[in-house]
């Protein structure tokens, strides 16, 4: 199958490129500038140079595409509501070039904050449509006749060269001294290992069904609490509580995320596309070292 992948030398998707080639797939990557168009020619794909915000460029790589698989997003949440506009232009985009045809279009969302309860989130929770829309954005899709499903991925994506929100809370520890937490840091988040992520993007790509939402979750649910003793241990800091009301202050645009109570289950996910996730969790990930530059 040929794939064109948004996102393609990102975190994520540059794994998922290289899970797509290794099973035999052709890549087509978008790519914003020549070190990145570089990066996937050295990774066997082909180039699509543009943007989110180059809705011609979108269309271009799914024009040419078998199946699209959508993981950038403007990581920007100083202005997110912004960003999610943008994502939400660019899914509009490519599912227009993919009407009415049988080619699948797998776009990324997220799954922290669908509950805040501490029920197991599962497959069956909708994600709100706002701020970020691209969940609903893909299933209003697939509504129209766009073979579109959704992989919803949690706050942690874990593996070296990692830069997501755990090595915001590792750079905030070594800058105000302590690794903190929020009152009893009971609160839980899930997590998965960036290969196995790749892996299951490759399965609903060649498994799925449309209008279907899929968990990419490898651990259920680790306390917050845990994630700050594992940090404060590897840094050699004071692992301390702190109060919501503290959390502004100390973790700034993250105090938000770091309360939210948002364990999920994957157990759907599985069944219906036979993904079972075995690389390392986040623990044991954090434990390695490489996190913290060993």
């Amino acid at each position: 199958m040929r794939v064109f992948v948004t996102g393609a030398t990102g975190f994520v998707g540059s794994a998922i490129v290289r899970e797509l080639v290794g099973a035999g797939h052709q890549v087509l990557g978008l790519a914003r500038s020549e070190a990145s168009a570089q990066s996937l020619r050295e990774a066997g794909a082909a180039v699509v140079k543009g943007n989110l915000e180059d809705l011609d460029s979108l269309k271009k790589g799914a024009i040419e595409a078998d199946g699209v698989i959508h993981t950038a997003f403007i990581h920007d949440f100083s202005n997110f509501v912004a960003a999610a506009e943008t994502d939400k232009r660019a899914i509009e985009a490519i599912g227009s070039v993919l009407a009415g045809s049988h080619r699948p279009f797998i776009v990324t969302g997220g799954i922290l904050g669908l509950r805040n309860d501490g029920g197991l989130i599962t497959e069956d929770d909708p994600a709100p449509g706002f701020p970020r829309a691209s969940e609903a954005t893909a299933l209003s899709l697939a509504e129209t006749g766009v073979h579109a499903s959704v992989i919803r991925l949690p706050p942690s994506v874990h593996d070296a060269g990692d830069g997501g929100f755990v090595p915001f809370l590792i750079n905030t520890a070594k800058t105000k001294g302590v690794s903190a937490y929020v009152g009893d840091g009971s609160n839980r988040w899930p997590a998965v290992h960036r290969l196995d992520a790749a892996l299951l993007f490759r399965l609903a790509l060649e498994k799925g069904t449309g209008g279907s939402r899929y968990n990419g979750i490898g651990d259920e649910g680790i306390t917050v609490r845990k994630i700050a003793e594992v940090i404060g241990h590897q840094l050699n800091l004071p692992v301390v509580s702190i109060t919501a009301e503290e959390a502004v202050g100390h973790f700034d645009w993250m105090s938000r995320f770091i309360m939210f109570n948002s364990p999920a289950s994957s157990v759907k996910t599985r069944e219906l596309l036979g993904w079972q996730p075995t690389h390392p969790g986040l623990l044991e990930d954090l434990d390695a070292g490489h996190y913290f530059g060993r």
